[in-house]
């Protein structure tokens, strides 16, 4: 590598284990002449540091060409192929299944830029922009995410995001711990119907006042506290939501791989 390096630059052996993961060039199409590494770079560098895409730094591939890879692999659906393989290979290093058997469902509202694109007001929080709905295992690494408008209700976006959870085919999952804010008997019987998940409400212990950390909650807080790390997420940025569910797959692929490189015997 000519240029010089990056905090956000993948080291050897994490670009050893996501090259699998991207998709070779197209059969019968011209040969691929881009440094696919750097190309990665380039996105993870835009995540981390928050910049816009044209001020990307000059000794990366021009920001058209990185973008279009970017913009390429969400309509793919790479990003969150390339989440979900490394989740697996993180839980079976840490000793679990690759599947989890129980989850924890969590939203967050973050405010929107003067981007074009969907949002909503949250009256509760007072934010006008947008819900990241995010579905985790108990390691707090990411399963479905959703992003939508502010103003839709937390049951009403948890019915998105399961809907889209049942797709992914989590055979062994079978139950989902949640707050307060989804509380009622007919969402927990909605979400039995959906896929015969157990739907349990964590509560605040009676009496306690002020910051109490609440079991199982605080596994999905620090998930969010993991994608405040890529300051692209700092704010809702992105014009359509599809892409700020890839740029949230991104990071959390991002973060493992690091997890992973601290871990080389598995790759011997």
């Amino acid at each position: 590598m000519s240029r010089k390096i990056y905090p956000s630059d993948l080291c050897e052996i994490e670009w050893l284990i996501v090259a699998p993961l991207i998709p070779a060039a197209k059969p019968g199409g011209c040969p691929r002449r881009m440094d696919i590494r750097e190309i990665l770079n380039a996105i993870f560098y835009l995540l981390r540091s928050g910049c816009a895409w044209r001020m990307l730094p000059h000794d990366f591939p021009a920001w058209q060409t990185v973008y279009g890879y970017f913009r390429a692999w969400r309509k793919a659906g790479v990003w969150e192929t390339m989440n979900d393989a490394l989740r697996e290979v993180v839980r079976e290093y840490a000793g679990r299944e690759a599947e989890p058997s129980a989850a924890i469902i969590d939203s967050q509202s973050v405010k929107t830029t003067e981007t074009k694109g969907e949002r909503g007001q949250d009256a509760h929080k007072k934010v006008t922009g947008r819900k990241r709905h995010l579905l985790v295992d108990v390691r707090g690494l990411l399963l479905v995410v959703l992003v939508h408008k502010a103003d839709i209700q937390e049951r009403a976006g948890a019915k998105l995001l399961l809907q889209r959870a049942v797709t992914k085919g989590f055979v062994r999952l079978r139950l989902i711990w949640a707050d307060g804010g989804y509380h009622g008997a007919d969402f927990k019987a909605w979400v039995w119907t959906l896929a015969g998940w157990l739907f349990e409400i964590v509560t605040r212990p009676e009496g306690t006042k002020g910051l109490t950390i609440l079991p199982r909650r605080w596994v999905v807080e620090r998930t969010f506290g993991w994608l405040g790390r890529s300051r692209r997420l700092s704010k809702e940025y992105e014009q359509l939501t599809e892409t700020s569910e890839a740029m949230i797959y991104a990071a959390m692929s991002r973060l493992m791989l690091t997890r992973l490189a601290h871990q080389p015997a598995i790759w011997v």
